[in-house]
């Protein structure tokens, strides 16, 4: 293991994706990516960072998981002609968990082309890390929007790795189950999925001990079931051991961590009971095995407890400790009254009982034993690279910020119920003109960011089937 190399580590952002709403109520705001991004610059650990605004995703990136139609749709819709394709909106499962609002369709542009960004620059070995808190959105499927995800921006950035990586390992630790992405995988060794989450009467439903992934697939796909207060301890006494075992069985070329905070404790969504350092173990974790690493974000809905983790686990990355106090940010109202970065997990009930957490544990275990260990896969012609990124890190991004589940069926498992929460702060449109800037160049603004938006490359040609890619 790999404990103390210093790691290069790039991180993509970009200023609008704080401006796109989902709506008054609706629990998902993107503005959270914004309050992250502004305490990554007041902690100064853009110091540490290669930072890189994406270009957003193409038509043909998207189309090479999704449908055409599919795509096709979310580019069209508006909140102004919704009403228009009300057949459309029940197809696509667009609506409640998943509104139409303005911009949307740039919004999936711009959190997938990070994450497929991320991914090239993988490919080419230039990075060690790469982070994207806005990407994440696990679970989207071919042709369906599900539980706030529209586009499945980690399917497309495992089939982007997956040209120069034979093995690609994918850890899901929200706290919903990460079946837009077990789903897209489930039938391949090329793909290994490993999902911790909340099982039971909850969404999207699916994710049980038992599945395990079907034809070359199978066993290929770990799931770990929990119930309602697991805490730290109980977490990673389940989370290390079947991660080795992974580790040494499957032996990935590259993994895909989804980070999502929704698992922490006083999600406004979520049941369990997991602090920040908790939370981080799990990455840390698996940093210490040397392998390429995609970071990106997902669910989490008490926002400022979101800003803390990724902020936190930004610095885990670069193994920069943080004060507990927080810095002077352009929220810091949202983290009162303690202004801390961490906080202190509530006294609800573990209901994970040490017998059903071994019961879980030695049944996965039991599972990846039975494994091929490290599946060779021959590559021949490597595909094009997805985007043609802009080689140099966006150092005027710091300087500019004024620019402008579910199967099939009729009724469907909701992620939200529609309540109003009135936590101060959760519910407020973001404010557009706000500084992301860095805190040494608040005086000198540009007015244009100056990065251009490169062009991709030439759309590739045929791609039958996701994981054709590499095979003989």
């Amino acid at each position: 293991m790999e404990q103390n190399k210093k790691k290069k580590v790039a991180y993509f952002y970009d200023p609008e994706v704080g401006n796109y709403y989902y709506g008054q109520t609706h629990p998902m705001k993107p503005h959270r990516i914004r309050m992250t991004h502004n305490l990554l610059l007041n902690y100064g650990l853009y110091e540490h960072l290669e930072i890189y605004r994406p270009n957003p995703a193409r038509d043909d990136e998207l189309t090479r998981f999704h449908s055409d139609e599919y795509i096709e749709f979310l580019r069209l819709i508006t909140p102004d002609n919704q009403h228009e394709h009300l057949r459309q909106l029940k197809r696509y499962n667009v609506g409640e968990d998943c509104p139409v609002f303005d911009g949307l369709y740039q919004f999936c542009k711009c959190y997938t082309g990070g994450s497929i960004g991320g991914a090239v620059k993988l490919n080419k070995g230039q990075n060690d890390v790469v982070i994207n808190w806005a990407g994440g959105l696990h679970h989207a499927k071919r042709s369906e929007a599900s539980g706030f995800c529209y586009v499945n921006d980690i399917v497309l950035a495992i089939l982007e790795l997956a040209k120069y990586h034979r093995r690609i390992l994918y850890i899901d630790i929200d706290i919903h189950h990460g079946d837009g992405v077990e789903e897209a995988f489930y039938t391949t060794d090329r793909v290994m999925t490993v999902s911790f989450h909340k099982f039971g009467d909850y969404f999207p439903g699916t994710g049980g001990l038992e599945d395990i992934g079907y034809d070359k697939g199978k066993l290929y796909s770990l799931n770990c079931p929990l119930k309602d207060g697991i805490d730290d301890e109980s977490y990673e006494q389940l989370f290390k051991p079947i991660m080795t075992k992974v580790m040494e069985r499957y032996d990935p070329d590259a993994i895909v961590f989804q980070s999502g905070a929704d698992s922490l404790s006083g999600d406004r969504l979520g049941c369990f009971n997991l602090s920040i350092k908790g939370h981080a173990e799990c990455l840390k974790f698996m940093t210490t095995f040397g392998k390429p690493m995609l970071v990106l974000g997902g669910g989490g809905y008490t926002i400022r407890n979101v800003a803390r983790c990724w902020a936190y686990e930004t610095g885990c990355l670069l193994n920069v400790d943080l004060e507990d106090n927080l810095p002077q940010n352009d929220y810091i109202e949202y983290f009162g009254p303690e202004y801390r970065l961490h906080f202190t997990p509530s006294n609800m009930e573990n209901q994970n009982e040490r017998e059903y957490l071994e019961k879980v544990r030695n049944k996965i275990l039991q599972n990846l034993q039975l494994i091929e260990p490290a599946p060779n896969v021959p590559f021949h012609n490597v595909p094009s690279d997805a985007l043609e990124l802009d080689e140099r890190p966006d150092a005027d991004l710091l300087d500019d910020d004024e620019r402008g589940e579910g199967g099939a069926g009729d009724e469907k498992k909701k992620l939200w119920a529609g309540e109003v929460d009135g936590s101060y702060g959760e519910g407020e449109k973001p404010n557009r003109n706000v500084s992301d800037i860095e805190p040494s160049k608040r005086s000198s603004r540009n007015k244009t960011n100056g990065v251009e938006e490169n062009g991709a490359g030439d759309k590739e040609a045929e791609e039958a089937t996701p994981m054709d890619e590499g095979k003989g």
